[in-house]
């Protein structure tokens, strides 16, 4: 009896996987860890977790998360986009909204912040002053 007690309890986890791996999963690891741990986590927690999930900091609905840029790639584009527009910079990452192109934000020594949009060659495509249009560049 127990044994069936626990076949019936793992359902729910087992269809939850499918539905995400369905919904497009991914290849990375990272995201094989969180569905790991969505999967292995209560199903009341959920619930609570879901009505937290649309109001993070920085993330509007429906807004996919850029993955950061990491090694090499992360150094070139960092390099190309401060030789461009000298300052400091706050991140970098693949850009969801431009496919394609590596997005890296920087603050200026004016203290205001832009967003230089290089291509796979790091050569600066367009920029986007915080708060205002993209300019083609």
């Amino acid at each position: 009896m127990n044994a069936k007690i626990r076949a019936l309890a793992a359902i729910p986890a087992v269809a939850l996987m499918f539905s995400l791996a369905a919904c497009g999963g991914s290849d990375s690891k990272d995201d094989a860890k969180d569905t790991a741990a969505t999967v292995s986590a209560p199903a009341d927690a959920g619930a609570a977790e879901g009505g937290a999930a649309g109001g993070e900091a920085g993330e509007e609905a429906g807004e996919k998360k850029e993955p950061p840029l990491t090694g090499a790639i992360k150094e070139k584009a960092e390099k190309a986009a401060l030789a461009a527009h000298p300052g400091t910079v706050l991140k970098s990452e693949e850009d969801q909204e431009n496919p394609g192109l590596y997005a890296v934000e920087v603050k200026k020594a004016d203290g205001a912040s832009i967003e230089v949009y290089l291509d796979k060659s790091f050569k600066v495509v367009k920029t986007k002053e915080e708060g205002t249009e993209e300019n083609e560049g």
